[in-house]
């Protein structure tokens, strides 16, 4: 099966996560997407981060009738920071019988040099990029294993998402009904 795989803190899932996973499950030839929630990413230091646990239960909660996306918990049990790199080579060994590829956001494209080991994962895994705002335009965009995907360009953010919560503001339309619910029953973010 071809599986693409969606890094991120997930710190709240939201819609904008879940268009674009959905177009990428939907309109190219993956399978399916699978949401790597990442304990910690090595370039953000968020003091506001939310525990893994907790996040990974947002993300399943926002994906729980979506047969064709999944989230995985992988990294949880991985040195920290863990780097793309170890985390691909990790999944390729543990389900051999998978093809995976790296879903990244066109914004990562223009550093994305500056990743442990890219020149790896281009060649061993390849890149489905989705379009970002103000995005710096990356000579990558050519390379054989790279693979821009037509989506809506949206521009929601985790960090406006807790501003709302944190001044107790509706997030309402902004992350799924059932993600809404499990934040305000826990009291995340407040």
């Amino acid at each position: 099966m071809r599986i693409g795989l969606f890094f991120g803190s997930f710190n709240p899932i939201h819609i904008g996560h879940l268009i674009v996973a959905n177009v990428m499950a939907t309109t190219t030839d993956l399978e399916q997407v699978w949401f790597v929630v990442s304990p910690q990413n090595p370039f953000k230091k968020n003091k506001s981060l939310l525990h893994e646990f907790d996040r990974f239960d947002l993300v399943e909660k926002a994906i729980a009738d979506n047969h064709r996306l999944k989230a995985t918990d992988v990294e949880f049990s991985m040195p920290r920071p863990s780097f793309t790199i170890d985390t691909l080579v990790r999944l390729r060994e543990k389900f051999p019988q998978h093809q995976f590829r790296l879903i990244i956001g066109e914004d990562n494209l223009a550093q994305f040099s500056n990743w442990k080991q890219h020149q790896q994962i281009l060649g061993e895994f390849g890149l489905y990029v989705y379009p970002r705002p103000r995005s710096e335009l990356s000579e990558l965009r050519t390379h054989t294993n790279v693979r821009l995907v037509e989506a809506p360009l949206l521009d929601i953010s985790a960090t406006f998402i807790r501003a709302r919560i944190k001044a107790n503001r509706s997030i309402r339309y902004m992350v799924p009904e059932a993600v809404e619910r499990l934040i305000e029953l826990k009291k995340f973010y407040v």
